[in-house]
């Protein structure tokens, strides 16, 4: 069964281009042209990912970005931005309220569609994945893409997922940003300092019992992070 896309932007031109590539290759989309005609869509029918534009005629795809978030039905959605910012506080925003990853404009449709595997590929999970990574409280599931603090879940997006499992399958070794991005190659992001430090940002507050003095992901100034093992954190 092909996956179902939202596609919502306001560039009539583009949206047609991708909109045709992607089909092209297998996905199903719709395509909406403002803030409000997605909410719609997002309203009566059921998406696999969602690619949104920043800037729309009638509002900020970051609030539509929070709304989402906030909504226990679409929370984890897989979200990809399209933005024409140049300004990297717009992108670190958008990580900071939830997206998964962001794609600059102008782009090339190659690379849009290596997103959208990446984002499918990392909120649907193999089925021979079936180990569960336990530390004191804390239990990652592969299977099931979630971590888990004393049996209830953790409210991360698929990409802080898969960074926590980086982290946590090298537990105890300090690994630096550019280690990390490497790791996580085939699940495309911009390999910008911040957005890493945002990420784990979000990962220690659904984690960490202080998020503000961790002691499962640590900072190692000049170098990267390193997960605690559990006897260094219990």
């Amino acid at each position: 069964m092909s996956a179902r896309l939202l596609l919502i932007d306001d560039d009539a031109r583009l949206v047609a281009m991708i909109g045709d590539y992607l089909r092209a290759n297998g996905y199903d989309v719709d395509t909406a042209g403002t803030l409000a005609a997605g909410r719609d869509s997002l309203r009566v029918g059921s998406y696999d990912a969602l690619l949104l534009d920043l800037m729309l005629p009638d509002g900020d795809g970051l609030d539509l970005t929070r709304e989402l978030r906030s909504d226990h039905r679409l929370r984890r959605l897989p979200l990809l931005m399209l933005t024409a910012r140049g300004e990297p506080l717009d992108r670190v925003v958008g990580l900071e309220l939830g997206a998964d990853d962001y794609l600059p404009k102008p782009f090339e449709p190659r690379e849009l569609l290596a997103r959208v595997k990446a984002l499918l590929r990392r909120a649907h999970p193999s089925p021979l994945a079936d180990d569960v990574l336990q530390f004191g409280r804390l239990e990652i599931d592969l299977a099931a893409r979630q971590a888990r603090i004393d049996g209830k879940v953790c409210d991360l997006t698929s990409h802080q997922f898969e960074l926590l499992v980086v982290l946590a399958q090298s537990a105890g070794r300090v690994l630096t940003r550019d280690q990390i991005m490497d790791t996580l190659k085939g699940h495309p992001m911009e390999a910008f300092d911040r957005s890493i430090d945002v990420h784990v940002s979000r990962i220690r507050a659904c984690i960490e019992d202080d998020p503000k003095n961790p002691q499962r992901v640590l900072t190692v100034r000049g170098s990267g992070y390193v997960f605690a093992r559990k006897q260094d954190a219990e």
